[in-house]
């Protein structure tokens, strides 16, 4: 219905007032030649108004006059008569492609720039170091790169270790992370070793000898950045003659070794759910009872001697009586709480189990992911078993980026230590 209206305003349609002669043949005559009315209303006995479209106007004149009825126009309505009325308005279809021009352009402008994330680094710096990237306000969004902005601040600010840039309507939200340094009190010379396997992806040297470089894939315990500075090469005296007496050469420098190595991270996981799951859980219903425990014997003071459920899980609370001086009461505080457990059965649709399990396997990645490691990529797969089973398997993998070092102290073998 909503098409063929549709059809009938672009087509362009007309309300007509058909009067006298035989109104029932006039609609039995419309409707045989395939011509489509619609909306007609009884003004009176031998009066309707109807609507039909304006290439069906001609035709319905020879049908009024077999069915000796006149027609007069009441309405235009449809496509067709708005170009008409426009033509004649050249001054306000002008005005109307100005405005929707304007209204695009100005939709179209960055108007608003908000940075999130910052502690340490100044805002101002950010909208600095993003301008020279092309983000101002009045930059035009197709010009506007999010990823030469998002480098142009890392690049620029080194406190800067991540940066994204969001374009949500005529605001732009740039949100950073900032470096932050290990807290590390301790003294004496120290390794950063690697704290899990993963693929070095930035690293800040702020004292010590760096092992590795960017790009690199290290284990678990491999040397980042070494707490033994090895001392400079000396070289050679290409004199002739009787070589001078060297001095001796100096040793190592032992320090302790600081910096931020952050590094591409993988974990898996594993979840499974059964399509039909049986068991039991909480009803709600509880009973709980106070004891007052007096030399090993059990008084109840509230609540019921016998449980009375059939099914249960007990939680018991205990607490001792204060002392005084020296005075230890055999007296011991004892709550217990008992919930009814019932049996239940759930039945999951595959879909239903598929969104579950994998839940579940990310919630187990989850909890061995550190506070600062940020999630680059999340994949789960289903686990073919080659049998059919009432068990949905799936495996989970989690990219992370997140620092990867961990300070290990270490006894120099002679040298200079530094602080």
């Amino acid at each position: 219905m909503f098409l063929t209206r549709l059809m009938s305003y672009i087509i362009g349609y007309v309300t007509v007032l058909v009067r006298g002669g035989d109104i029932e043949k006039f609609i039995n005559l419309a409707v045989s030649r395939g011509i489509y009315l619609w909306d007609i209303t009884w003004v009176a006995d031998n009066e309707i108004l109807v609507k039909v479209r304006l290439s069906a106007v001609r035709p319905l004149r020879h049908i009024g006059r077999r069915a000796r009825c006149r027609f007069y126009f009441q309405e235009r309505e449809g496509l067709p008569f708005v170009l008409s009325r426009l033509r004649r308005r050249k001054a306000l279809v002008a005005g109307a492609v100005l405005f929707a021009v304007s209204l695009y352009l100005l939709s179209s402008m960055v108007w608003f720039i908000e940075v999130r994330g910052n502690q340490d680094v100044s805002g101002a710096e950010i909208l600095s170091a993003a301008q020279r990237a092309g983000l101002h306000k009045g930059a035009m969004k197709w010009t506007l790169s999010q990823t030469a902005v998002e480098e142009a601040i890392r690049d620029q600010l080194p406190a800067v270790s991540w940066a994204a840039v969001y374009v949500e309507g005529t605001r732009v939200i740039i949100e950073i992370a900032e470096k932050t340094l290990p807290d590390d009190d301790g003294t004496g010379p120290a390794h950063l070793v690697a704290s899990k396997e993963g693929l070095i992806k930035e690293m800040l040297v702020l004292s010590g000898n760096p092992l590795v470089k960017e790009g690199d894939t290290v284990l678990k315990g491999q040397v980042l950045i070494s707490g033994e500075i090895p001392p400079p090469v000396q070289e050679e005296n290409p004199g002739i003659g009787v070589p001078e007496l060297a001095e001796p050469l100096p040793g190592p420098e032992y320090v302790r070794a600081k910096g931020i190595v952050r590094a591409r991270v993988w974990y898996d996981g594993y979840g499974e759910i059964s399509l039909v799951e049986t068991g039991q859980k909480r009803s709600g219903r509880l009973a709980s009872a106070f004891c007052i425990k007096l030399q090993g014997k059990e008084i109840i003071v509230i609540g019921p001697g016998k449980v009375p459920f059939e099914a249960f899980q007990s939680e018991t609370v205990a607490k001792r009586t204060l002392q005084w001086r020296n005075i230890n009461l055999p007296v011991e505080l004892i709550t217990r709480k008992h919930y009814e457990l019932v049996d239940f059965r759930t039945e999951h649709s595959r879909a239903e189990a598929l969104v579950l399990a994998r839940g579940k396997a990310l919630a187990g990645i989850r909890e061995h992911l550190p506070r600062d490691a940020k999630v680059l990529e999340e994949r789960v797969e289903e686990v073919n078993a080659g049998r059919p089973e009432g068990i949905i398997r799936v495996k989970a993998f989690v990219e992370t980026l997140e620092d990867i070092g961990a300070i290990e102290p270490f006894k120099p073998e002679g040298g200079i230590a530094a602080n």
